[in-house]
């Protein structure tokens, strides 16, 4: 059998890279300023001009991302919070663990929240509306936004899986009051651990985010809140500068291949599209597809094609929220037995992606 097809290659090989981080490495220990040092402060930099926001907060994670942005918000015991039915648990508990309640919507078949779901399940409660970007392709934030003011909601941008998308031309994180993203080494912007950012326009509301993730602390000693240690690394802020200047190679070259597979599995299983004006980023290129346990097995054991089912338990359906929240999840569960994220990651080869391709459509005989 041939190598392996890897669903995501984590390995730096390339020696230009591997030096330019080495060398980030070696400058955050000479300095010695390990934590909120100088790169923190230049990374916030460049993507709060990036996003076309006003503030951006370096934090620990996307999943502190999402939980500190709403509770900058003053969202917490009393409130609810809608979201999609579909993403990674994250989401939910960022909301849970603000003491409010998460609320999911049904999806689309771009995977996407539901508008029409979302104005459904609007109760006096609601105080905001959480829209994952999944798979890195924007929602549709133009009917999102005119809900949250029609209904006096706030809007919260969960953009982990989209650093980079535009909707409308207009970048995704720009929409929200708060918006939240994520840069662990599966992102498409990728540090070497765990990274997030908060972005917003309000300086209440960066100042809030900046003394919440730093245990609730003003000038770093008086706590006026209890909060968490949700620090962004100042290494990990140094690397994230290193891989911003090849991050639009790396976006091009996942569109590249989103676009070989388009044509080339056109008629054979459900492929993501675009909006016109819309920019996808591709954090996954997620198939839908009939008999989609066989199709996996098929790609893995009979070609070597390493697959993701993402997420196969519905937020939901988790033990934590299946029996204390409110939920529309008709479509999503459909979908859920039908999606299949396939590799399509900058490291790949075309003769790679023409392997990929080519497997999928031999197992429907096509």
């Amino acid at each position: 059998m041939k190598e392996a097809v890897r669903f995501l290659d984590l390995r730096v090989n390339d020696a230009e890279e591997k030096a330019e981080l080495l060398a980030a490495c070696e400058n955050v220990l000479r300095h010695g300023r390990v934590v909120l040092g100088p790169e923190v402060e230049e990374f916030e930099r460049a993507v709060a001009k990036l996003i076309g926001k006003r503030h951006a907060i370096g934090v620990g994670s996307g999943s502190d991302a999402v939980y500190l942005g709403l509770r900058a918000l003053d969202i917490g015991p009393g409130d609810e919070v809608i979201t999609g039915s579909l993403s990674w648990v994250a989401t939910a508990n960022g909301i849970a663990l603000t003491g409010a309640t998460p609320v999911f919507a049904d999806i689309g078949d771009d995977l996407n929240v539901d508008p029409s779901s979302v104005l459904r399940l609007i109760s006096p409660s609601t105080r905001a509306v959480l829209a994952v970007h999944y798979t890195g392709r924007p929602c549709e934030l133009e009917e999102l936004a005119r809900i949250c003011r029609q209904h006096n909601l706030l809007l919260v941008e969960d953009a982990a899986q989209a650093f980079g998308a535009r909707y409308q031309g207009r970048p995704v994180g720009s929409f929200g009051e708060v918006a939240c993203f994520s840069m662990n080494p599966m992102k498409v912007l990728a540090s070497l651990g765990e990274a997030g950012i908060v972005v917003t326009d309000s300086d209440g509301v960066a100042d809030n985010v900046r003394s919440l993730r730093y245990n609730g602390t003003v000038n770093r000693e008086e706590c006026i809140q209890p909060s968490i240690n949700g620090r962004l690394d100042t290494l990990q802020a140094a690397f994230l500068l290193v891989r911003m200047k090849r991050f639009e190679t790396v976006v091009k070259r996942r569109r590249e291949i989103a676009a070989f597979y388009r044509q080339a599995l056109q008629g054979v299983v459900g492929t993501p599209g675009e909006r016109p004006g819309d920019f996808n980023v591709y954090y996954t290129f997620t198939i839908q597809a009939e008999d989609r346990d066989g199709l996996k097995r098929h790609l893995e054991e009979q070609h070597g094609i390493e697959c993701k089912i993402q997420h196969p338990i519905l937020m939901p359906d988790q033990p934590a929220y299946s029996e204390k929240t409110r939920a529309e999840c008709g479509n999503a569960r459909r979908l859920r037995d039908r999606i299949l994220c396939i590799p399509a990651h900058e490291k790949m080869s075309n003769e790679q992606t023409s392997r990929v391709a080519e497997a999928i459509r031999a197992y429907y005989r096509l």
